[in-house]
């Protein structure tokens, strides 16, 4: 991508890389698992002709530092990498756009530090407060989320996954989406040499550890879990990692402008099924509210 620049930052104790292309007002993208910072290349190149746009490698990925420990990986440290990322840019606050895992933070970010978030944009993760509630009472998410009680347990998936990587990312990226032409061969060979870099399997687990290890303590007054930024969700509907019950009854939990676009026939993988299609709702949002 002509203009892409590679940079590192120092944040939080720990070097994070991360691509930076544009001038503007600050985006941020954050990829989730399995992916790292080229999981935007898509939306990059667009986003850059009106923003400065930043899409970091995430903790334990690809570049970034991956230190070891579950216990380094909790919604606190990541929020405060985003933290971090922020003020290294030298912006007081930047409009955030999270996928998968990058969403869980990007929900965290808002709700505990709604000062750093202008606009949001959430693609397919659910909004935390529903999903732990669904995770416990629905039988077919409790089914869809198998993998997160697996990768519970120590070093096994670390080698399965080390032994069938390839085959588990042909699953995850090509078999789960309606449009084929998503992932191409060399996207896959990008994501698998990022995953094979010493340390980088356990740490992207250590996010799904984490997150039933160290369970920060919050009030359960729904104010407290509200989020003030104008939000806009975009949904696969086909999503084999979510069921579409999670998207239901949001509204309460927003103060401010929200809306949810749902894509049909789509995947887990929205953003790479319908580049194009995210890429305009997305500059259609970050400008339509000025």
């Amino acid at each position: 991508m002509t203009g892409l620049k590679h940079e590192y930052a120092n944040i939080n104790n720990i070097n994070l890389h991360y691509v930076t292309m544009g001038v503007g007002e600050l985006v941020i993208f954050m990829h989730g698992f399995p992916e790292f910072w080229y999981g935007w290349r898509n939306q990059i190149p667009a986003v850059a002709e009106r923003f400065k746009v930043i899409a970091p490698d995430l903790r334990g990925y690809n570049e970034s530092d991956k230190p070891v420990g579950a216990y380094h990986y909790t919604r606190e440290t990541l929020v405060n990498d985003i933290a971090g990322l922020i003020n290294h840019s030298g912006y007081k606050k930047a409009h955030i756009i999270a996928h998968d895992w990058g969403g869980s933070i990007a929900w965290w970010l808002a709700m505990d530090r709604p000062d750093l978030v202008d606009r949001l944009i959430v693609i397919n993760s659910p909004y935390p407060a529903i999903f732990g509630r669904l995770l416990k009472s629905n039988p077919r998410q409790m089914l869809k989320s198998w993998y997160m009680y697996f990768f519970q347990i120590p070093k096994i998936p670390e080698l399965a996954l080390s032994l069938l990587l390839r085959p588990a990312l042909n699953f995850l990226l090509l078999r789960w989406t309606y449009n084929k032409q998503a992932f191409t061969q060399e996207d896959l060979i990008q994501y698998e040499n990022a995953l094979k870099q010493k340390g980088a399997l356990t740490a992207t687990l250590n996010y799904y550890r984490a997150v039933f290890r160290y369970k920060k303590k919050s009030p359960k007054r729904t104010g407290n879990k509200q989020i003030h930024s104008p939000t806009l969700v975009l949904w696969g509907k086909d999503d084999r990692a979510f069921c579409n019950e999670v998207t239901t009854g949001m509204e309460k939990y927003f103060t401010s402008y929200f809306e949810i676009k749902y894509f049909e026939r789509c995947s887990h993988w929205v953003h790479h099924e319908y580049p194009d299609k995210v890429n305009s709702a997305i500059m259609q949002f970050l400008q339509k509210l000025n």
